[in-house]
């Protein structure tokens, strides 16, 4: 998994080497985030909980999460967007309630999301890139066309 570092609030960039990715479950999960910092931090309290309720199990954890963030009054405002993987899935959740497993072995969230997307699944399908470094050079690809999207990267491996 890997994020770039850019934070930013409306036109300026207030911070180029934010770390958008934590390790959960003794580092047997890790988990990206994208939309507001406060939001997103509150999201992966949440998240460790339900992690942790449901022993590691990541497809129940993020249904249990995704329906609390839906249905709680506070929760259902908070606007983000989480990708959590472990060595067996990955998914894409949101407030909506969408817990999303993405057809190959690829997903991507935030604003530069569509462009590290593109790019990771035409390396995937065009190279043997290894996986990080396919990471690597979708960020940088986005990075080149999204202005919210920096080349200040962390690269994060199960």
């Amino acid at each position: 998994m890997g994020c770039d570092g850019q934070v930013t609030f409306n036109e300026a960039v207030l911070k180029h080497g934010a770390r958008k990715i934590r390790r959960l479950l003794e580092g047997k999960v890790l988990v990206g985030f994208a939309g507001s910092g406060a939001d997103c931090l509150a999201l992966l309290e949440r998240f460790e909980e339900k992690l942790n309720t449901y022993s590691g199990n990541l497809p129940r954890a993020a249904i249990e999460l995704a329906k609390l963030w839906r249905t709680d009054r506070v929760l259902r405002h908070l606007d983000a967007l989480l990708l959590a993987m472990d060595s067996s899935h990955i998914l894409i959740i949101s407030g909506r309630g969408d817990v999303i497993e993405p057809d190959e072995p690829v997903a991507a969230i935030g604003s530069g999301g569509n462009y590290a997307l593109a790019a990771a699944k035409a390396l995937l399908r065009n190279t043997d890139l290894p996986p990080e470094k396919v990471v690597e050079e979708s960020l940088k690809i986005a990075s080149e066309i999204c202005i919210y999207t920096n080349q200040q990267l962390t690269l994060e491996k199960l």
